[in-house]
Protein backbone atom coordinates (compact mmCIF):
# COMPACT_ATOMS: atom_id res chain seq x y z
CA UNK A 1 0.00 0.00 0.00
CA UNK A 2 2.55 2.48 0.92
CA UNK A 3 4.85 1.50 -2.59
CA UNK A 4 1.48 2.28 -4.04
CA UNK A 5 1.03 5.85 -2.90
CA UNK A 6 4.66 7.09 -3.54
CA UNK A 7 4.30 5.68 -7.02
CA UNK A 8 0.65 7.62 -7.56
CA UNK A 9 2.19 10.72 -6.13
CA UNK A 10 5.55 10.71 -8.48
CA UNK A 11 2.99 10.22 -11.46
CA UNK A 12 0.91 13.58 -10.21
CA UNK A 13 4.77 15.04 -11.33
CA UNK A 14 4.92 13.15 -13.89
CA UNK A 15 1.97 14.03 -15.97
CA UNK A 16 2.18 17.64 -14.89
CA UNK A 17 -1.10 16.73 -12.83
CA UNK A 18 -1.83 20.00 -10.37
CA UNK A 19 -3.29 19.19 -6.85
CA UNK A 20 -4.25 21.00 -3.40
CA UNK A 21 -4.26 17.72 -1.81
CA UNK A 22 -3.40 14.07 -1.55
CA UNK A 23 -5.10 12.14 1.08
CA UNK A 24 -5.07 8.43 2.20
CA UNK A 25 -8.58 7.93 3.62
CA UNK A 26 -7.03 4.80 5.12
CA UNK A 27 -4.63 6.72 7.33
CA UNK A 28 -6.04 10.63 7.63
CA UNK A 29 -7.89 11.25 10.96
CA UNK A 30 -10.01 13.64 9.41
CA UNK A 31 -11.43 11.17 7.25
CA UNK A 32 -11.62 8.26 9.60
CA UNK A 33 -13.32 11.23 11.58
CA UNK A 34 -16.18 12.06 8.75
CA UNK A 35 -16.75 8.79 7.62
CA UNK A 36 -17.71 8.14 11.46
CA UNK A 37 -20.25 10.92 11.74
CA UNK A 38 -21.91 10.61 8.34
CA UNK A 39 -22.42 7.14 9.81
CA UNK A 40 -24.23 8.43 12.75
CA UNK A 41 -26.17 11.08 11.19
CA UNK A 42 -27.84 8.70 8.59
CA UNK A 43 -28.15 6.13 11.65
CA UNK A 44 -29.84 8.96 13.74
CA UNK A 45 -32.07 9.63 10.30
CA UNK A 46 -33.60 5.71 10.88
CA UNK A 47 -31.66 4.87 7.34
CA UNK A 48 -29.65 1.96 8.73
CA UNK A 49 -30.50 -1.62 10.11
CA UNK A 50 -28.57 -4.59 10.19
CA UNK A 51 -29.84 -7.97 8.59
CA UNK A 52 -28.64 -11.06 6.86
CA UNK A 53 -28.16 -11.70 3.64
CA UNK A 54 -26.55 -13.36 0.68
CA UNK A 55 -25.44 -12.40 -2.54
CA UNK A 56 -22.78 -12.36 -6.14
CA UNK A 57 -20.08 -10.30 -4.72
CA UNK A 58 -17.10 -8.92 -7.14
CA UNK A 59 -14.47 -7.96 -5.60
CA UNK A 60 -12.58 -6.14 -8.34
CA UNK A 61 -15.65 -3.76 -8.64
CA UNK A 62 -16.43 -3.94 -4.65
CA UNK A 63 -20.10 -4.60 -6.09
CA UNK A 64 -22.98 -6.81 -5.41
CA UNK A 65 -24.33 -8.23 -8.79
CA UNK A 66 -27.72 -9.56 -9.56
CA UNK A 67 -27.57 -12.56 -11.47
CA UNK A 68 -29.40 -10.83 -14.26
CA UNK A 69 -27.02 -7.74 -14.50
CA UNK A 70 -23.64 -10.62 -15.53
CA UNK A 71 -22.92 -11.37 -18.81
CA UNK A 72 -22.48 -15.63 -19.00
CA UNK A 73 -22.31 -15.74 -15.31
CA UNK A 74 -19.23 -12.83 -15.26
CA UNK A 75 -19.05 -9.38 -14.34
CA UNK A 76 -19.19 -7.21 -17.02
CA UNK A 77 -16.26 -5.41 -16.11
CA UNK A 78 -13.78 -7.55 -15.31
CA UNK A 79 -15.22 -10.67 -16.69
CA UNK A 80 -14.77 -12.75 -13.51
CA UNK A 81 -17.15 -14.88 -11.95
CA UNK A 82 -18.55 -13.40 -8.30
CA UNK A 83 -18.54 -15.46 -5.46
CA UNK A 84 -21.64 -16.33 -3.63
CA UNK A 85 -21.19 -14.36 -0.22
CA UNK A 86 -23.29 -14.50 3.16
CA UNK A 87 -23.46 -12.51 6.51
CA UNK A 88 -24.99 -10.60 8.53
CA UNK A 89 -24.18 -6.35 7.59
CA UNK A 90 -25.44 -3.69 7.90
CA UNK A 91 -28.15 -2.07 5.07
CA UNK A 92 -29.02 1.30 4.24
CA UNK A 93 -32.89 2.14 3.13
CA UNK A 94 -31.69 3.44 -0.09
CA UNK A 95 -35.28 2.47 -1.49
CA UNK A 96 -36.55 5.25 1.10
CA UNK A 97 -35.19 7.95 -1.76
CA UNK A 98 -36.20 6.64 -5.20
CA UNK A 99 -39.08 9.54 -5.43
CA UNK A 100 -36.42 12.51 -3.97
CA UNK A 101 -33.40 11.69 -6.14
CA UNK A 102 -35.93 11.31 -9.40
CA UNK A 103 -37.36 15.06 -8.40
CA UNK A 104 -33.16 16.14 -8.29
CA UNK A 105 -32.61 14.55 -11.42
CA UNK A 106 -35.62 15.31 -12.97
CA UNK A 107 -35.33 18.91 -11.77
CA UNK A 108 -31.91 19.69 -12.58
CA UNK A 109 -31.05 20.51 -8.76
CA UNK A 110 -28.84 17.13 -10.13
CA UNK A 111 -27.45 17.22 -13.43
CA UNK A 112 -26.05 14.30 -15.40
CA UNK A 113 -23.19 14.71 -18.05
CA UNK A 114 -23.81 13.38 -20.52
CA UNK A 115 -27.46 12.83 -21.72
CA UNK A 116 -26.97 9.14 -22.09
CA UNK A 117 -25.89 8.69 -18.48
CA UNK A 118 -28.66 10.82 -16.88
CA UNK A 119 -31.11 8.51 -19.33
CA UNK A 120 -29.47 5.18 -17.48
CA UNK A 121 -29.54 6.66 -13.99
CA UNK A 122 -32.93 7.94 -13.87
CA UNK A 123 -33.69 4.56 -15.48
CA UNK A 124 -32.20 2.51 -12.59
CA UNK A 125 -33.82 4.27 -10.22
CA UNK A 126 -37.65 4.55 -12.04
CA UNK A 127 -37.16 0.43 -12.32
CA UNK A 128 -37.16 0.37 -8.32
CA UNK A 129 -34.44 0.92 -5.73
CA UNK A 130 -33.26 -1.61 -3.55
CA UNK A 131 -31.75 -1.32 0.02
CA UNK A 132 -27.73 -1.67 0.22
CA UNK A 133 -25.44 -3.41 2.35
CA UNK A 134 -23.06 -0.62 4.02
CA UNK A 135 -20.75 -2.39 6.05
CA UNK A 136 -18.76 -5.61 6.38
CA UNK A 137 -17.80 -8.14 9.27
CA UNK A 138 -14.37 -7.65 10.73
CA UNK A 139 -13.06 -11.22 9.82
CA UNK A 140 -13.99 -11.02 6.04
CA UNK A 141 -12.50 -7.20 5.93
CA UNK A 142 -9.32 -8.85 7.28
CA UNK A 143 -9.26 -6.20 9.77
CA UNK A 144 -8.73 -3.39 7.42
CA UNK A 145 -11.58 -0.21 7.40
CA UNK A 146 -12.80 2.82 9.42
CA UNK A 147 -15.25 0.22 12.74
CA UNK A 148 -18.82 0.88 12.55
CA UNK A 149 -19.54 3.62 14.78
CA UNK A 150 -20.89 1.17 18.09
CA UNK A 151 -19.81 -1.82 16.78
CA UNK A 152 -16.25 -3.39 16.05
CA UNK A 153 -17.22 -6.68 14.52
CA UNK A 154 -18.03 -4.53 11.71
CA UNK A 155 -16.43 -2.34 9.28
CA UNK A 156 -17.64 0.82 7.27
CA UNK A 157 -18.25 -0.42 3.36
CA UNK A 158 -15.92 1.09 0.68
CA UNK A 159 -18.94 3.02 -0.81
CA UNK A 160 -19.77 4.92 2.32
CA UNK A 161 -16.75 5.26 3.23
CA UNK A 162 -14.72 6.44 -0.11
CA UNK A 163 -17.31 8.53 -1.34
CA UNK A 164 -17.56 10.69 1.89
CA UNK A 165 -14.27 11.38 0.76
CA UNK A 166 -15.83 14.68 -1.15
CA UNK A 167 -16.40 16.38 2.21
CA UNK A 168 -13.78 14.89 5.04
CA UNK A 169 -10.98 15.87 2.37
CA UNK A 170 -12.85 19.53 2.83
CA UNK A 171 -12.75 19.10 6.57
CA UNK A 172 -16.23 18.76 6.88
CA UNK A 173 -16.19 17.31 10.45
CA UNK A 174 -13.96 19.73 11.71
CA UNK A 175 -16.46 22.58 10.47
CA UNK A 176 -13.34 23.99 7.97
CA UNK A 177 -13.82 27.14 5.99
CA UNK A 178 -12.67 25.04 2.90
CA UNK A 179 -15.86 23.31 3.18
CA UNK A 180 -18.18 25.79 3.86
CA UNK A 181 -16.33 27.60 0.42
CA UNK A 182 -16.11 24.64 -1.27
CA UNK A 183 -19.38 22.50 -0.74
CA UNK A 184 -22.07 24.28 1.92
CA UNK A 185 -22.08 27.69 0.12
CA UNK A 186 -20.48 26.92 -3.45
CA UNK A 187 -22.54 27.42 -6.51
CA UNK A 188 -21.48 24.39 -8.42
CA UNK A 189 -20.55 21.04 -6.84
CA UNK A 190 -18.89 18.81 -9.56
CA UNK A 191 -18.07 14.71 -9.15
CA UNK A 192 -15.81 13.73 -12.49
CA UNK A 193 -15.94 9.73 -12.59
CA UNK A 194 -15.89 6.59 -15.15
CA UNK A 195 -18.91 5.35 -16.16
CA UNK A 196 -18.36 2.14 -14.08
CA UNK A 197 -18.79 3.85 -10.80
CA UNK A 198 -21.55 6.19 -12.06
CA UNK A 199 -24.30 4.77 -10.14
CA UNK A 200 -22.73 4.95 -6.79
CA UNK A 201 -21.74 8.52 -7.03
CA UNK A 202 -25.23 9.16 -9.11
CA UNK A 203 -27.57 7.41 -6.63
CA UNK A 204 -25.90 6.11 -3.58
CA UNK A 205 -23.98 8.98 -2.56
CA UNK A 206 -26.74 11.82 -3.17
CA UNK A 207 -29.11 9.24 -1.22
CA UNK A 208 -26.31 9.32 1.62
CA UNK A 209 -26.37 13.12 1.40
CA UNK A 210 -29.81 13.49 1.97
CA UNK A 211 -30.12 11.34 4.79
CA UNK A 212 -27.18 13.07 6.48
CA UNK A 213 -28.48 16.55 5.66
CA UNK A 214 -26.22 17.59 4.03
CA UNK A 215 -26.20 19.58 0.14
CA UNK A 216 -26.13 17.63 -2.76
CA UNK A 217 -23.85 17.65 -5.71
CA UNK A 218 -25.32 19.64 -8.31
CA UNK A 219 -23.68 17.73 -11.60
CA UNK A 220 -21.79 14.60 -11.76
CA UNK A 221 -20.16 14.02 -15.02
CA UNK A 222 -18.83 10.91 -16.36
CA UNK A 223 -16.83 9.79 -18.75
CA UNK A 224 -16.25 6.98 -20.94
CA UNK A 225 -13.20 4.27 -20.68
CA UNK A 226 -9.82 4.40 -22.23
CA UNK A 227 -9.72 0.93 -23.95
CA UNK A 228 -7.51 -1.21 -25.75
CA UNK A 229 -8.76 -2.87 -28.50
CA UNK A 230 -12.11 -2.50 -26.81
CA UNK A 231 -11.38 -3.70 -23.96
CA UNK A 232 -11.35 -1.60 -20.30
CA UNK A 233 -7.96 -1.21 -19.65
CA UNK A 234 -7.60 -4.07 -16.59
CA UNK A 235 -4.50 -5.36 -14.35
CA UNK A 236 -7.20 -8.37 -14.20
CA UNK A 237 -7.39 -8.12 -17.98
CA UNK A 238 -3.76 -8.01 -18.27
CA UNK A 239 -4.25 -5.09 -20.93
CA UNK A 240 -2.76 -1.93 -18.90
CA UNK A 241 -0.72 0.44 -20.44
CA UNK A 242 2.05 1.50 -17.84
CA UNK A 243 1.76 5.80 -18.18
CA UNK A 244 5.00 6.34 -16.74
CA UNK A 245 6.58 3.75 -19.46
CA UNK A 246 4.30 5.72 -22.91
CA UNK A 247 5.59 9.00 -21.31
CA UNK A 248 9.13 7.75 -21.16
CA UNK A 249 8.88 7.53 -25.17
CA UNK A 250 6.96 9.99 -26.27
CA UNK A 251 6.89 12.49 -23.76
CA UNK A 252 4.03 14.58 -21.54
CA UNK A 253 3.07 16.61 -24.44
CA UNK A 254 2.06 13.98 -26.67
CA UNK A 255 0.76 11.89 -24.11
CA UNK A 256 -1.50 14.55 -23.19
CA UNK A 257 -2.46 15.37 -26.39
CA UNK A 258 -3.32 11.96 -27.99
CA UNK A 259 -5.56 11.46 -24.52
CA UNK A 260 -7.54 15.23 -24.28
CA UNK A 261 -7.57 15.85 -28.45
CA UNK A 262 -8.28 12.46 -29.51
CA UNK A 263 -10.30 10.27 -26.98
CA UNK A 264 -13.87 11.66 -26.15
CA UNK A 265 -14.62 12.75 -22.72
CA UNK A 266 -17.98 10.71 -22.58
CA UNK A 267 -17.29 7.63 -24.93
CA UNK A 268 -15.22 4.74 -24.44
CA UNK A 269 -11.92 5.36 -26.65
CA UNK A 270 -9.19 2.94 -28.07
CA UNK A 271 -4.98 4.37 -27.08
CA UNK A 272 -2.90 3.74 -29.88
CA UNK A 273 0.90 4.42 -29.94
CA UNK A 274 0.63 5.00 -33.80
CA UNK A 275 -2.06 7.48 -33.84
CA UNK A 276 -0.42 8.98 -30.97
CA UNK A 277 2.46 9.98 -33.26
CA UNK A 278 0.94 10.95 -36.40
CA UNK A 279 -1.60 13.58 -34.35
CA UNK A 280 1.20 14.96 -32.07
CA UNK A 281 3.39 15.18 -35.78
CA UNK A 282 0.19 16.77 -37.80
CA UNK A 283 -1.21 18.82 -35.35
CA UNK A 284 1.50 19.68 -32.67
CA UNK A 285 5.33 19.45 -34.61
CA UNK A 286 4.05 20.41 -38.27
CA UNK A 287 0.98 23.11 -36.75
CA UNK A 288 2.22 24.70 -34.08
CA UNK A 289 5.89 24.52 -33.59
CA UNK A 290 6.18 25.20 -36.87
CA UNK A 291 4.50 28.29 -36.46
CA UNK A 292 6.11 29.34 -33.64
CA UNK A 293 9.49 28.78 -35.18
CA UNK A 294 8.43 30.76 -38.59
CA UNK A 295 6.64 33.51 -36.79
CA UNK A 296 10.51 34.18 -34.35
CA UNK A 297 12.50 33.13 -37.05
CA UNK A 298 11.03 35.69 -39.37
CA UNK A 299 10.67 38.34 -36.71
CA UNK A 300 14.23 37.92 -35.86
CA UNK A 301 16.11 38.08 -39.42
CA UNK A 302 13.61 41.22 -40.50
CA UNK A 303 12.49 43.26 -37.82
CA UNK A 304 15.86 41.93 -35.27
CA UNK A 305 13.73 40.25 -32.53
CA UNK A 306 11.21 42.91 -31.79
CA UNK A 307 8.05 42.85 -32.67
CA UNK A 308 6.80 45.60 -34.39
CA UNK A 309 3.80 48.02 -33.85
CA UNK A 310 1.13 49.03 -36.33
CA UNK A 311 -2.28 50.53 -37.12
CA UNK A 312 -3.09 49.33 -40.31
CA UNK A 313 -5.74 46.84 -40.65
CA UNK A 314 -6.70 44.63 -43.59
CA UNK A 315 -9.73 41.96 -44.54
CA UNK A 316 -7.46 39.38 -43.96
CA UNK A 317 -6.26 40.75 -40.05
CA UNK A 318 -9.71 40.81 -39.64
CA UNK A 319 -10.47 37.92 -40.77
CA UNK A 320 -7.35 36.61 -38.41
CA UNK A 321 -8.86 38.65 -35.54
CA UNK A 322 -12.36 36.54 -35.94
CA UNK A 323 -10.78 33.41 -35.98
CA UNK A 324 -9.00 34.67 -32.86
CA UNK A 325 -12.16 35.71 -31.07
CA UNK A 326 -14.06 32.11 -32.43
CA UNK A 327 -11.25 30.21 -31.29
CA UNK A 328 -11.28 31.87 -27.30
CA UNK A 329 -15.04 31.57 -27.29
CA UNK A 330 -15.15 28.59 -28.52
CA UNK A 331 -12.94 26.68 -26.14
CA UNK A 332 -13.99 28.38 -23.25
CA UNK A 333 -17.75 27.31 -24.51
CA UNK A 334 -16.31 23.71 -24.92
CA UNK A 335 -14.74 23.30 -21.23
CA UNK A 336 -18.02 24.63 -20.11
CA UNK A 337 -19.77 21.18 -21.60
CA UNK A 338 -16.65 19.21 -20.53
CA UNK A 339 -15.87 18.49 -23.73
CA UNK A 340 -11.98 18.21 -24.19
CA UNK A 341 -11.75 17.49 -27.69
CA UNK A 342 -13.89 20.03 -28.71
CA UNK A 343 -11.88 22.74 -26.86
CA UNK A 344 -8.79 21.64 -29.07
CA UNK A 345 -10.62 21.32 -31.64
CA UNK A 346 -11.18 25.08 -31.52
CA UNK A 347 -7.27 25.50 -31.06
CA UNK A 348 -6.15 23.43 -34.26
CA UNK A 349 -8.92 26.00 -35.84
CA UNK A 350 -6.49 28.72 -34.69
CA UNK A 351 -3.56 27.33 -35.47
CA UNK A 352 -4.68 26.32 -39.40
CA UNK A 353 -5.57 29.99 -39.73
CA UNK A 354 -2.56 31.44 -38.24
CA UNK A 355 -0.49 28.77 -40.92
CA UNK A 356 -2.37 29.71 -43.52
CA UNK A 357 -2.47 33.62 -42.70
CA UNK A 358 1.39 33.09 -42.71
CA UNK A 359 1.23 32.13 -46.30
CA UNK A 360 -1.13 34.24 -47.96
CA UNK A 361 1.10 37.25 -46.74
CA UNK A 362 4.43 35.85 -47.72
CA UNK A 363 6.73 38.34 -45.18
CA UNK A 364 9.44 36.83 -47.32
CA UNK A 365 8.39 38.69 -50.18
CA UNK A 366 7.56 41.68 -48.00
CA UNK A 367 10.90 41.43 -46.98
CA UNK A 368 12.50 41.68 -49.91
CA UNK A 369 10.04 44.68 -51.60
CA UNK A 370 10.35 46.87 -48.22
CA UNK A 371 14.70 46.03 -48.71
CA UNK A 372 14.17 47.38 -52.13
CA UNK A 373 12.40 50.93 -50.53
CA UNK A 374 9.05 49.79 -50.47
CA UNK A 375 7.60 51.56 -47.61
CA UNK A 376 3.92 49.98 -48.01
CA UNK A 377 5.69 46.49 -48.00
CA UNK A 378 7.20 47.54 -45.08
CA UNK A 379 4.56 48.56 -43.48
CA UNK A 380 2.59 45.78 -44.40
CA UNK A 381 5.19 43.08 -43.09
CA UNK A 382 5.06 45.20 -39.65
CA UNK A 383 1.52 44.43 -39.31
CA UNK A 384 1.52 41.26 -40.51
CA UNK A 385 4.35 39.94 -37.36
CA UNK A 386 2.00 41.93 -35.25
CA UNK A 387 -0.64 39.68 -35.89
CA UNK A 388 1.37 36.55 -35.66
CA UNK A 389 2.73 37.62 -32.36
CA UNK A 390 -0.44 37.72 -30.72
CA UNK A 391 -1.80 34.68 -32.55
CA UNK A 392 1.17 32.89 -30.84
CA UNK A 393 0.63 34.64 -27.67
CA UNK A 394 -3.34 33.22 -27.77
CA UNK A 395 -2.98 29.55 -28.84
CA UNK A 396 0.31 29.75 -25.50
CA UNK A 397 -2.95 30.79 -23.49
CA UNK A 398 -5.05 28.58 -25.07
CA UNK A 399 -2.85 25.43 -24.82
CA UNK A 400 -2.20 26.14 -20.91
CA UNK A 401 -4.90 23.96 -19.59
CA UNK A 402 -4.14 20.93 -21.87
CA UNK A 403 -0.49 21.34 -22.50
CA UNK A 404 1.32 23.63 -19.93
CA UNK A 405 5.21 22.68 -20.46
CA UNK A 406 4.38 23.62 -24.48
CA UNK A 407 2.06 26.29 -23.60
CA UNK A 408 5.00 27.80 -20.82
CA UNK A 409 7.64 27.47 -24.05
CA UNK A 410 5.45 29.42 -26.37
CA UNK A 411 4.75 32.17 -24.10
CA UNK A 412 8.71 32.31 -22.87
CA UNK A 413 9.25 33.50 -26.67
CA UNK A 414 7.24 36.46 -26.11
CA UNK A 415 9.13 37.09 -22.22
CA UNK A 416 5.75 36.34 -20.83
CA UNK A 417 4.78 33.44 -18.06
CA UNK A 418 1.99 33.32 -15.16
CA UNK A 419 -1.24 34.37 -17.55
CA UNK A 420 -4.68 33.25 -18.48
CA UNK A 421 -6.87 33.35 -21.17
CA UNK A 422 -8.91 36.55 -19.18
CA UNK A 423 -5.87 38.50 -18.65
CA UNK A 424 -5.82 39.08 -22.94
CA UNK A 425 -9.12 40.35 -23.94
CA UNK A 426 -7.08 42.57 -26.42
CA UNK A 427 -5.21 39.88 -28.20
CA UNK A 428 -2.54 42.03 -29.64
CA UNK A 429 -2.11 44.72 -26.33
CA UNK A 430 1.22 45.16 -25.18
CA UNK A 431 3.07 43.45 -27.60
CA UNK A 432 4.74 45.89 -29.56
CA UNK A 433 8.41 46.48 -28.47
CA UNK A 434 8.56 42.95 -26.76
CA UNK A 435 11.60 40.82 -27.75
CA UNK A 436 10.31 37.58 -29.38
CA UNK A 437 12.92 34.85 -28.89
CA UNK A 438 12.77 31.59 -31.42
CA UNK A 439 12.62 28.57 -29.22
CA UNK A 440 14.64 25.05 -29.31
CA UNK A 441 11.93 22.73 -30.81
CA UNK A 442 9.14 22.73 -28.83
CA UNK A 443 7.70 19.76 -30.33
CA UNK A 444 10.69 17.35 -31.53
CA UNK A 445 9.42 15.00 -34.13
CA UNK A 446 8.88 11.29 -33.05
CA UNK A 447 8.87 7.84 -34.36
CA UNK A 448 6.83 4.72 -32.89
CA UNK A 449 8.70 3.07 -30.47
CA UNK A 450 8.47 -1.08 -30.27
Amino acid sequence: MDRNVVYFQELLDQLRLSQDDFIRTSVDQRHIDGAARIWELIAARGDIYKKSYEGLYCIGCEQFYSPSELIDGKCPEHLTVPELVSEENYFFRLSRYQDRLLDAFKSGALRIVPASRYNEVVSFVEAGLEDISISRSTDRARGWGIPVPGDPSQVIYVWIDALTNYITALGWAEGDDLYKRYWEDAEARTHVLGKGVSRFHAVYWPAMLMSAGLPLPTETVVHGYITANGQKLSKSLGNVVDPVEVVGKYGIDAVRYALLADLSPFADGDFNEERLVMRYTSDLANGLGNLVSRVASMIGRYRDGTVPDSDERQEQDEQLARKVADASAGMVAAMERYDHREALGHVGDLIRASNSYVDDNAPWHLAKAAAGGDETAAARMDTVFLHLAGAVRRLGLLLMPFLPEAAEKILATLGEEGRHLGDAADWLDGLAGRTMVKPEPIFPRLDVVA
